[in-house]
């Protein structure tokens, strides 16, 4: 398996760009492979961060919303907000490390 080229921190070629800078141009990487990392050192050993990169070329133009599609995003989001133990809904997203909304969490 051949490995993937390596480009320094803002250094990518122009054509390839990361997912969240294809969704700000409002395209999806859309199936195509990573063609390309990006790596940025990092302090005390630590190994670097690293982004990968896509194709704009080959990029294709994010899915619209439907409306079943808006309802099961709302139905999920207001399911995070429901409290496992005492099934009340936290008004914010229950942190996962939590498993409970705070008030549970800080009894237990």
């Amino acid at each position: 398996m051949a490995t993937l080229p390596v480009y320094p921190w803002h250094l990518a070629p122009p054509g390839l760009t990361t997912r969240r800078q294809l969704r700000a141009m409002g395209l999806r990487p859309g199936g195509q492979p990573v063609v390309a990392e990006l790596q940025r050192p990092r302090r005390r050993g630590r190994p670097p961060l690293v982004g990968y990169l896509y194709r704009v070329d080959q990029a294709k133009p994010v899915r619209p919303m439907t409306e079943g599609r808006a309802r099961a995003l709302a139905a999920a989001l207001r399911a995070r907000r429901i409290c496992p133990q005492c099934r009340r809904d936290a008004g914010y997203c229950i942190p996962r490390t939590l498993g409970a909304c705070v008030p549970c969490a800080d009894n237990h």
